[in-house]
């Protein structure tokens, strides 16, 4: 089905071709319409045409609203002020926009017309490595990137840059080779659990380091392996892959509990870029973008300088023949833009790599990798904080694992539920606490603006009252108990009745959905897609107390209250989806 134009966008259209009328010379003009507390919208555009034209604002404003036929879409307009127009639209134009939107699959949100292709590098563990509390944000903020580009029409790549190459591997490696049972798992043959593959991982790297610590023949042998594994030597690369995929079994178990899906082909760690760092550094030193300096491969920048007032340079090779981060980011932009065609390129990556982002990206704009057709963007994501405001940290000053994390969210919210449940059986409320503990995660972390850090309180997370998830999830749960409960009546739209102020608020709101989502997906802020949502429950929260659903004084009242709790349930629906987050039918 057609998209479904939004009232804003039928009043803007209205008020610019009367502008036009009004004053021809000005040509197509921007009415500058927004949402307003004196009416439903406010045009604000007649002040400056009238500067520019040199009349008087307020006859002019006068002589646009004789333009504007009212009745259908627009109930009345009055000037106000210098030459403000106050616009209100019908009753009668809310119910029949909101039921073109409530036919459609998509709730009428149209497609980008610029579409195209974007890489999203998010959610990179590090091989080998517990992930922490630090690894959340990059997760969850892409994943819902992710879904808010596709629903766009935006077709998405997306790629775990997981960190499995570097010096580190060669003490591993030696140490696996010496000690070959370390990462048998004790049940031998069968599924292994992300626990068990995690405990392996730790036991083996503690070992390895101690020995690497305090043995220097270990130690020459395990930098002898790092050689071995650049090389390309088979039997490193066989002990490497085992790392790799003793690691991804971890990753994966944190994953699902994360309600996430990472498929494999989309995880393509710094290992997959080593054929090309060579001719990444051909390339950028043939060419002058790059220059020798002390014997490293740099490339410099006038507006990057150090303490002592030198410039600071990325380095993408190193003087003993070693490549950096930075060669190994330079070649996945490459293969990015030449093979996987994107025309942007999202990092969600913590803001304090933000210098060394700036400087690759410039570097590969110097080099034409970017251009005008193709962008890169850091989408920087800020700190997860203690309620001290301190960076998260245990007790005893150790990271805080992500598991633990999440196991303790699941436990309040369900806690929570049980308090709440009145006919949930325990398997159902153990299923309704993963969705509601892991829900109150994600959306704390969503509805704050990503470059700003924000505190990890799990009391205030699940709490049934405030700008959170569950308040969100209850809210939906309510509407599917009305329409459980509405026997015969069915949810339809009667465009002929009256609405009141509460009806009017939340049809409105309703009827916003599909610009907000637009602007979550130009702007890569998922955090006004939550701010959306939480405004939306707390309209219908309004609505539910001041009118009667299914005691309404009239069948056909009934009806219209049964389809708008309807429309706002499938919106909650939809926009939670889209921040990853699931909507119980029942809590």
């Amino acid at each position: 089905m057609a998209s479904v134009p939004s009232l804003a966008s039928s009043v803007e259209q209205r008020v610019s071709h009367a502008l036009a009328s009004a004053l021809p010379e000005a040509g197509a003009a921007d009415p500058l319409l927004r949402r307003s507390d004196r009416a439903d919208f406010q045009a604000n555009g007649i002040l400056a045409l009238a500067k520019k034209a040199k009349a008087n604002p307020r006859e002019l404003a006068t002589t646009v609203v004789e333009a504007i036929p009212t009745g259908d879409l627009i109930k009345e307009i009055e000037v106000s002020g210098p030459g403000f127009l106050n616009i209100t639209v019908s009753d009668e134009a809310i119910v029949r926009t909101l039921a073109a939107r409530a036919a459609d699959d998509r709730l009428g949100v149209p497609l980008s017309p610029t579409a195209g292709t974007t890489v999203i590098d998010y959610a990179q563990p590090n091989v080998a490595k517990e992930m922490h509390v630090g690894h959340l944000r990059s997760a969850v903020i892409g994943a819902a990137m992710v879904e808010i580009l596709e629903f766009t029409g935006e077709k998405v790549i997306r790629r775990h840059h997981i960190g499995d190459w570097g010096t580190q591997f060669g003490m591993l490696i030696q140490f696996l080779l010496e000690h070959p049972h370390e990462l048998d798992h004790k049940g031998g043959e069968g599924e292994v659990s992300g626990e068990e593959a995690m405990s392996n991982l730790n036991r083996l790297y503690k070992a390895s380091r101690a020995l690497f610590d305090s043995d220097e023949e270990f130690k020459t042998r395990a930098r002898a392996r790092v050689v071995d594994l650049q090389a390309g030597d088979e039997e490193t690369l066989a002990l490497w892959q085992r790392f790799v995929d003793e690691s991804k079994i971890y990753f994966y178990s944190v994953f699902n509990k994360l309600d996430m899906d990472i498929q494999d082909p989309d995880v393509v760690g710094e290992s997959g870029y080593n054929d090309m760092l060579a001719e990444t550094c051909r390339l950028l030193e043939e060419s002058g973008v790059a220059v020798r300096s002390n014997g490293a491969l740099c490339v410099f920048f006038d507006e990057y300088k150090g303490p002592d007032g030198n410039p600071t340079p990325l380095i993408v090779q190193k003087s003993d023949g070693g490549f950096g981060y930075a060669a190994t980011d330079l070649s996945a932009i490459r293969d990015r833009v030449g093979d996987l065609k994107a025309d942007t390129l999202i990092y969600v990556v913590d803001a304090r790599q933000g210098l060394h982002f700036k400087m690759v990206f410039e570097t590969a704009r110097r080099a034409g990798w970017l251009n005008e057709d193709v962008k890169a963007v850091q989408l920087a994501f800020g700190t997860v904080l203690g309620k001290d405001g301190k960076p998260f940290k245990t007790r005893e000053g150790e990271t805080v694992r992500l598991v633990d994390l999440l196991d303790e969210a699941v436990e309040r919210a369900a806690s929570v539920v049980r308090e709440k449940a009145q006919d949930l059986t325990e398997e159902e409320i153990a299923e309704r606490g993963a969705q509601v503990g892991i829900g109150a995660v994600k959306y704390a972390d969503l509805s704050t603006s990503a470059s700003r850090d924000y505190k990890f309180d799990l009391d205030q997370m699940v709490s049934l009252t405030g700008d959170t998830s569950v308040y969100l999830q209850y809210a939906y749960a309510r509407i599917q108990s009305i329409l459980r409960k509405a026997g015969e009546a069915r949810p339809a739209a009667h465009p002929e009745l009256e609405l009141v102020a509460s009806e009017r608020a939340l049809g409105l709101h309703l009827d916003a959905f599909g610009e907000l989502v637009a602007e979550a997906a130009a702007e890569y802020a998922p955090h006004k897609l939550a701010a959306y949502l939480y405004q939306l429950a707390s309209l219908y929260t309004t609505f539910y107390a001041e009118c009667p659903v299914l005691k309404a004084d009239t069948p056909e009242q009934v009806e219209n209250r049964l389809f708008l709790c309807d429309l706002t349930a499938r919106t909650l629906n939809k926009g939670m989806a889209l921040l990853g987050i699931r909507t119980p039918e029942k809590l």
